[in-house]
């Protein structure tokens, strides 16, 4: 896979992933994609500290995943008129495995993990890999600076697909509610610029 620049055009694509709040599933670890589970209000507390991190810049384009976590995010964050439902933004469908902990599933099925595992009735990593690659081509075709606002697993496995090509290398990157990551170019090669930045220790250049 190649990961450098296609073109001027694509030099100028500037991607911030913002994973959305906390919610009562992401606290206690249970999967959670087709699942519309609400902000909790340390949740939607963190979506608003959000916007002290994105007020310094301006987007192009403001998507957000479907789930209404997401889109309370970016509400919440200060985007709720300027934001577009992206379908490919929702979070990784778990199949039967929806709801559940890790380590829950581990009980069943010793060693498993969605990065390397299949996921019956649900998305295996060479679906999601080719989701994150379809929504990669549509963003270089329109490029600028554009905010996303998705889920934790999604945003590891397009950060993953950015820089590899594929979103196997998810699994090492971890992504924390209300958090913030950059992807862009360096010297006409993608790169992730920053990683899982929060309101706290985010300086505005």
């Amino acid at each position: 896979m190649n990961t450098s620049a296609t073109g001027d055009g694509a030099q100028l694509l500037e991607i911030w992933l913002v994973r959305h709040g906390e919610t009562d599933w992401s606290l206690s670890g249970q999967h959670t994609g087709r699942t519309d589970v609400p902000l909790t209000a340390r949740g939607q507390d963190q979506a608003r500290a959000l916007s002290a991190l994105l007020a310094s810049r301006d987007f192009d384009r403001v998507l957000t995943s479907p789930m209404s976590r997401a889109k309370q995010t970016s509400e919440l964050a200060g985007f709720g008129d300027k934001a577009h439902v992206e379908q490919q933004l929702r979070e990784w469908d778990y199949g039967i495995y929806e709801g559940r902990s890790t380590a829950d599933i581990q009980r069943d099925v010793p060693d498993w993990s969605v990065w390397t595992s299949d996921v019956p009735e649900g998305e295996n990593l060479p679906r999601v890999t080719a989701r994150a690659q379809g929504l990669i081509q549509n963003l270089l075709c329109n490029p600028g600076r554009i905010a996303l606002f998705s889920h934790a697993h999604f945003s590891r496995a397009l950060a993953s697909c950015w820089v590899s090509g594929t979103a196997a290398l998810g699994q090492h990157l971890m992504f924390d509610t209300a958090a913030v990551s950059i992807l862009g170019f360096d010297r006409g090669t993608r790169v992730i610029r920053k990683w899982n930045l929060r309101q706290t220790d985010y300086e505005p250049r």
